[in-house]
């Protein structure tokens, strides 16, 4: 059995563990603080960040070059810059690249970068490169701005800072979580944040009142809005603080009998499907109601479309108040200004975090006018020593011949000449053809330049009011070069609208009375309240109103057709008409009711058993009552109609009310109600009119008994060859007392003289005055004066009339 030997030792030493922890732990928590998850104030970048920037520049992908592949870029960072794995790198490229992230994107991604509910593809996948905004991240880069570090194996060196002539920090907010401590920075606009900073270059005693005129608040990436502003105030002045991002959202009708609530900006790092997930739960725990699905419409054409369909019967303010509620189209986000500020970290409010930024920028400016002036004033010292050997060009030509080597010609220029050693060098570098009479035009016009360039930036550097107005001035640059307008609203507060104050508005509808309308042109609307309709007043479009019946909004009404049968309809499925008698936010009843092909609406009838019997007369004279009741269906006959006959109208009659039937051979008939006995719903009626050889009946109408003196008559004369709506025709108004009542089943009175051209009346209605008359399209149509004249002729019209009422 082989002896094991006992551990030496040399080797075992011993520690104390506590100790041991704590300095590891301090290392550790001061590496992640440090290096891995804060941003530096100056220029807004986590390392990762600033070393992604820098190589990509190294590298020379900019906006105007090719895209690469990311990975190319992921490994030369890797190798070249950052300690740390490949995954952390392109996760922090790919936030870079993504315009629902930053406000501001520093890379131009080509490829799937993700969205707020998925991840980006792989980096094998993708191409990236410079955005313009990165460029000016690094320009002057080059000209010894910032301060240059070692990379991890002290190969390379890299920048501890970039020279940032954008506020990074402020217009792309930073989120990080490092031991003890997290960062948590909105997006800001970019033209409002510089604005802010030149005010505080040009009064650097401005207070956070006069510095929140110009950046009253965040500005994210997909808009939005915040509501509330204290606690953005509150983060402004202390680097912490509490605001809410809302979803913004409207209500429309998704289809014609329901309504949806249409997201168009979710709240900052929303997703849709984060949002569908959560209204799901919601709804299964029975916190929001009035939901009957949600549908995700985004896509890269229209943008963001979430339409959440709100269930018949319930108000959608009240809807939407429950969403913000209970699911997270309104979110919360705790600001909290944790950046590095010389090595250390530091909660910094709205004003320090501009003036540690003008601090870095009037360095960065300094150091860059220094190494120019630097620069400036070495090339002219070359100038002055070659305008002298130009001055003198045979003897230095000589003397270069003479000598036996170039280190003895450098000697013997400076000694003869009076040179420097950098001139002499200079010269014995020289090209032959820069020893022109030209180039001594150039020369001198060069060293004219020179020496404004050099008194420019000595100005510059001894004066500190030249150097804040180039500063102020290069900003101003930068916002015109890449500002864009401001996306997110901002509100003090909603009011009735928050979210705590859901009780305030009745989530379903109550069940209040009103009047459901329908227009001469088709359309159906409902009244706000149980007023009727106005009848006098301007009249706007579609206000011709053939039918009004009275209903209460969870109640139900029925729909008359011209093949006999009655159809239900909820009064609920019905838009509001808030300006009644304008029909104009209307529905068109055929969305709404189905209906066979050939059949049309004629008009609406009470449902409620307490309404009067349903009247109804067809083209060929026939009239009926309809007995008490209607089936529990959807739909359902009221006549039983021979073959070849329709229903021409429809409406309620008592025994005491009178029914005026119009025919197209201009005859109009008045008889009492009681003389219709109603009628099961499967009779046939009976004969109401006697109709002339190829007449029919045009109009029905029902007037109250004590009303007869207040209605009147509107027909529309015209010829039975023309097609329809191509003439106006000729129109007479007259009162209905101006015709005598007789019985049921003649022929009437002569309602309106023909004129020549003229055989059979187009139109024909009977209603309270006054009567209005509309076209086609909905557009209002004058009616002449009323005729006393029961038998007179028309007046002619300005445009065909389609329908009055």
């Amino acid at each position: 059995m082989p002896k094991i030997s006992e551990p030496s030792a040399e080797k075992v030493i011993d520690i104390d563990v506590t100790q041991e922890m704590r300095t590891s732990f301090l290392e550790y928590s001061y590496s992640v603080i440090y290096a891995r998850a804060l941003p530096d104030a100056r220029d807004g970048l986590k390392p990762v960040q600033r070393r992604i920037l820098f190589q990509m520049g190294q590298m020379g992908l900019r906006p105007d070059r090719g895209h690469v592949k990311s990975s190319r870029v992921v490994g030369d960072v890797m190798g070249r810059l950052h300690p740390h794995g490949d995954v952390a790198i392109y996760d922090a490229m790919v936030r870079l690249a993504q315009p629902f992230t930053l406000r501001l994107p520093m890379i131009d991604g080509h490829g799937n970068f993700g969205s707020l509910d998925d991840g980006p593809a792989a980096p094998r996948y993708t191409e990236v490169r410079m955005a313009p905004a990165a460029m000016a991240m690094i320009s002057s880069l080059d000209e010894d701005t910032v301060d240059m570090a070692p990379n991890y194996d002290n190969t390379l060196e890299q920048p501890e800072v970039l020279p940032a002539a954008i506020p990074n920090l402020l217009v792309n907010g930073s989120s990080g979580i490092a031991v003890g401590m997290a960062t948590s920075m909105p997006p800001h606009n970019l033209v409002e944040v510089i604005a802010a900073a030149r005010c505080l270059l040009a009064n650097p005693e401005a207070d956070l009142e006069e510095i929140m005129r110009f950046v009253p608040g965040p500005d994210l990436p997909e808009g939005g809005k915040i509501v509330g502003l204290e606690g953005i105030r509150e983060a402004y002045a202390s680097g912490r603080g509490i605001f809410k991002t809302r979803a913004t959202a409207h209500i429309e009708n998704v289809t014609a009998r329901k309504k949806g609530i249409v997201f168009t900006e979710l709240p900052y790092l929303v997703g849709p499907e984060k949002v569908i997930e959560k209204l799901k739960d919601a709804i299964n725990a029975k916190k929001v109601q009035g939901v009957t699905g949600i549908q995700n419409l985004t896509d890269r054409h229209h943008g963001m479309r979430l339409v959440v369909e709100v269930k018949n019967g319930f108000n959608p303010e009240a809807v939407l108040l429950q969403l913000y509620r209970h699911t997270p189209l309104e979110d919360s986000f705790g600001i909290n200004n944790v950046a590095l500020v010389g090595g250390q970290p530091q909660t910094l409010g709205l004003i320090e975090l501009l003036r540690v930024f003008l601090d870095h920028r009037l360095d960065v400016t300094r150091r860059r006018s220094r190494f120019r002036l630097d620069k400036a004033s070495r090339e002219l010292h070359l100038v002055d020593g070659l305008l002298v050997a130009v001055v003198n060009i045979d003897e230095v030509i000589a003397l270069i011949r003479s000598s036996d080597d170039a280190a003895t010609a450098r000697t013997r220029l400076m000694q003869v000449f009076d040179l420097t050693e950098p001139q002499a060098e200079y010269i014995l570098e020289l090209r032959l053809r820069r020893l022109t009479k030209y180039s001594v035009i150039e020369l001198e016009q060069r060293r004219s330049e020179l020496l404004e360039a050099i008194a420019d930036l000595e100005d510059v550097l001894n004066s500190p009011e030249r150097l804040r107005d180039l500063v102020s001035a290069e900003l101003d640059e930068v916002a015109r070069a890449h500002g864009t307008p401001r996306r997110t609203v901002l509100l003090e507060s909603d009011g009735a609208t928050e979210a705590g104050s859901s009780a305030a508005l009745p989530l379903e509808v109550a069940d209040d009375p009103c009047f459901v309308l329908l227009s001469g042109t088709g359309l159906v609307a409902r009244t706000a309240d149980s007023s009727p309709p106005a009848r006098e007043g301007e009249r706007g479009p579609h206000d011709a109103i053939l039918a009004s019946v009275p209903a209460t909004a969870r109640g139900q009404i029925g729909v008359v057709t011209s093949a006999g049968r009655a159809v239900r309809l909820d009064v609920l499925d019905v838009p509001v008409a808030p300006d009644a008698p304008s029909l104009a936010a209307g529905a068109r009843l055929r969305e709404l009711v189905s209906l066979a092909e050939g059949e049309r609406a004629v008009g609406l009838i009470d449902l409620s058993e307490a309404a009067a019997p349903p009247v109804l007369a067809t083209e060929r004279g026939r009239i009926k009552r309809v007995g008490a009741g209607h089936p529990g269906k959807d739909s359902w006959e009221l006549i039983g109609l021979e073959k070849g006959d329709s229903v021409i109208g429809c409406g309620h009659c008592a025994d005491a009310d009178q029914i005026v039937l119009v025919s197209s051979d201009a005859h109009l008939l008045r008889f009492d109600g009681s003389s219709v006995r109603p009628q099961g719903r499967t009779g046939r009626g009976v004969a109401g009119i006697r109709l002339g050889a190829e007449a029919k009946v045009i109009a029905l109408g029902v007037v109250p008994g004590d009303d007869v003196g207040g209605t009147l008559v509107a027909t529309v004369s015209g010829s039975r060859d023309a097609l329809e709506g191509t003439v106006a025709g000729n129109a007479k108004v007259t009162p209905l007392d101006r015709f005598p009542a007789k019985g049921r089943g003649t022929g009437g009175v002569r309602a309106q003289r023909f004129l020549r051209g003229e055989d059979c009346l187009q139109l024909a209605a009977v209603g309270q005055a006054p009567l209005h008359a509309v076209g086609a399209g909905g557009q209002p149509i004058g009616l002449p004066e009323t005729d006393e004249r029961r038998d007179g002729s028309g007046q002619p019209l300005a445009a065909p009339v389609a329908a009055i009422g």
